[in-house]
């Protein structure tokens, strides 16, 4: 059974980072062959992508988050980061990690995911 496990989330200070981390497990989970993303759930809106990265490491961004925040994967741990800097109160949301096949997209996991509060 595949298991995404977020971490690293809490409470900042506007202006703050954050290094949000996603843990891949499971038999038969090849994350080489997944595409990775961090989506964010603020309450009462619906969950909108934050950023993602492919199988060959091209990663794109929501208009709202370039050029604050990077996601980055390592293979061998299989491992997703999601470092957050010049965090504003408007980035407060549960940080969900999703795993989706690059080929087989009916193979499509999520963590349980992470709270981000950035209030001063």
């Amino acid at each position: 059974q595949v298991q995404l496990v977020e971490s690293g989330g809490g409470l900042v200070q506007p202006g703050g980072s954050l290094r949000l981390s996603c843990a891949a497990s499971g038999s038969g989970f090849g994350f080489l062959g997944y595409t990775m993303a961090w989506y964010r759930q603020a309450p009462g809106k619906q969950r909108d992508l934050v950023a993602r990265i492919t199988t060959d490491s091209t990663t794109n961004y929501a208009d709202a988050v370039k050029g604050r925040f990077t996601i980055s994967r390592d293979n061998a741990k299989k491992m997703v980061y999601l470092q957050m800097n010049s965090l504003k109160p408007e980035d407060t949301a549960v940080y969900y990690c999703n795993g989706r096949h690059a080929r087989q997209t009916e193979y499509d996991y999520w963590g349980q995911g992470t709270q981000v509060t950035v209030s001063s």
